[in-house]
């Protein structure tokens, strides 16, 4: 099972300068004090040596990967059509802030972000949902930050996990017995943060029984406390493809991510097995997600009216 370490200030993750990944913004410079050199270089070494080449070709090569699904999504007892998308792109993070650098610092953090979005309609309103996950490269602790926005006819929701002495969880919702919520946390798993450590190293994955914060998406869809869960977790392979399994006993909930078992572990499909609806008529059905297309590319250059046909190679 996988050990966290709670400090995020842990300096073996600040990744070399040649490496940082500054998508969705200008680069800027910050001067590092002459005395603090030695240290950044050291740190700098230990951080190259614990990612492999074939990893930094990949997500140091100063683009994303965007891969699009057809998407089923269970909702309101019914499977609703729609398309998912996975935006996985190398930033360098700022710890105490948990934003995104806007430059050079010896405190830069090297993280593996996943933007993933949903959209997909209900009777005549649509629903769009986007979460984020900032995942240190180096392997060695929870995510830094969470984040999952909902947005419907009916209203829309925020909700935030900030990585700190414990989680703080933040959530902003339209309904009166959800409203505005700030709690501390216990530092178990987060279903969130499983999705981007599954693309540095799935055999870190922790599996057994365990006690697991859902994803943020699924707490506030479903309508359920911000706590961890007892959840049993499972890894198969079988001819180059391999399943990673969470099953919650008490919430009566599957979630299977399926991904290459080969570098760089791209995810194939998913499924999310749960009762969808409210009440007695509350269902069990199973979403499902399934590789559309896939590219890399530098997204956030791509935003002119002639750019519009990198959506047609995603199948959007």
């Amino acid at each position: 099972m996988k050990v966290y370490k709670t400090s995020i200030l842990s300096v073996s993750i600040i990744i070399f300068s040649g490496l940082l990944q500054y998508s969705c913004g200008e680069k800027a410079q910050a001067n590092i004090p002459e005395a603090a050199l030695p240290n950044v270089f050291e740190a700098k070494e230990k951080a190259e040596k614990s990612l492999s080449e074939e990893f930094k070709t990949y997500w140091y090569a100063g683009d994303a990967e965007i891969t699009s699904y057809t998407l089923e999504q269970a909702r309101y007892g019914e499977l609703r059509s729609g398309h998912a998308v996975l935006v996985y792109v190398t930033e360098p993070f700022l710890p105490e802030k948990q934003v995104k650098a806007d430059g050079n610092d010896p405190s830069n953090v090297s993280v593996l972000k996943l933007n993933s979005t949903k959209k997909y309609l209900t009777g005549i309103y649509p629903y769009s949902i986007m979460s984020s996950t900032f995942y240190p490269v180096n392997n060695h602790q929870h995510a830094i930050k969470v984040s999952n926005s909902i947005q419907e006819w009916c209203g829309h929701v925020y909700s935030q996990i900030n990585n700190r002495d414990q989680f703080e969880f933040t959530s902003h919702s339209y309904f009166e017995r959800e409203a505005d919520q700030n709690e501390i946390l216990s530092k178990n798993v987060l279903e969130n943060e499983l999705w981007t450590q599954l693309r540095i190293d799935p055999k870190s994955l922790p599996t057994g029984n365990l006690e697991i914060i859902p994803s943020l998406e699924f707490i506030r869809t479903a309508h359920i406390p911000i706590k961890a869960y007892t959840a049993k977790a499972t890894l198969m392979e079988s001819q180059g493809i391999s399943t990673y399994t969470l099953q919650y006993m008490d919430l009566e909930r599957t979630l299977s991510i399926t991904y290459s078992t080969d570098f760089p572990h791209s995810i194939e499909e998913w499924t999310e097995t749960f009762k969808s609806g409210f009440g007695p008529n509350a269902k069990e059905l199973v979403s499902k997600a399934k590789k559309n297309k896939r590219i890399k590319t530098s997204y956030w250059q791509l935003n002119r009216n002639k750019d519009l046909i990198y959506r047609d190679s995603l199948g959007l």
